[in-house]
């Protein structure tokens, strides 16, 4: 069996294969994946028996859900008007002049994506990103040049 399709088995066999267990299931995924690809999202469809219309749908929906492959490092840039009038604009282009990547693209080596995202609920700390799953706030374009700069070394170090 292949591996997608034996844990999107073990997530409907631990969520259940009801409508309502789809979002668990997708999130699960993009756990283990990264990203949900077409072969997954059919997969799942199948697994819960709705149509691939539905999954596709509900994935699309939920800007956390990648549908693309993704680099290893997952920036989010929270585009709010409150972090837009503290400097967003100045902090995208710290990120996009130093990885040499725009919105919506990842780096070639695949370690880096820059993406925008809607509130990620920091405003009274504004601006702010999301590294993963890690949160960073009150960003100047220099502190985004260190934080990306410890995500470069460690990039590094586990190469060596």
């Amino acid at each position: 069996m292949n591996p997608v399709s034996e844990l999107i088995k073990n997530l409907a066999d631990q969520h259940g294969r009801n409508r309502h267990n789809l979002l668990p299931i997708l999130q699960g995924v993009v756990e283990q994946e990264k990203y949900l690809s077409e072969f997954s999202m059919i997969e799942i469809a199948r697994e819960l028996d709705l149509p691939a219309s539905e999954v596709f749908g509900t994935a699309t929906f939920y800007s956390f859900l990648e549908y693309k492959k993704m680099g290893k490092y997952i920036i989010r840039i929270c585009k709010t008007i409150t972090c837009s009038m503290k400097g967003k604009n100045q902090i995208l282009m710290a990120i996009e002049d130093m990885l040499k990547i725009h919105v919506g693209e990842t780096t070639p080596d695949g370690n880096f994506s820059l993406l925008q995202t809607n509130c990620l609920g920091f405003c009274h700390k504004a601006p702010a990103m999301l590294v993963n799953n890690e949160v960073y706030t009150d960003l100047t374009p220099e502190k985004v040049r260190e934080i990306l700069s410890s995500y470069l070394k460690k990039q590094k170090e586990e190469m060596v």
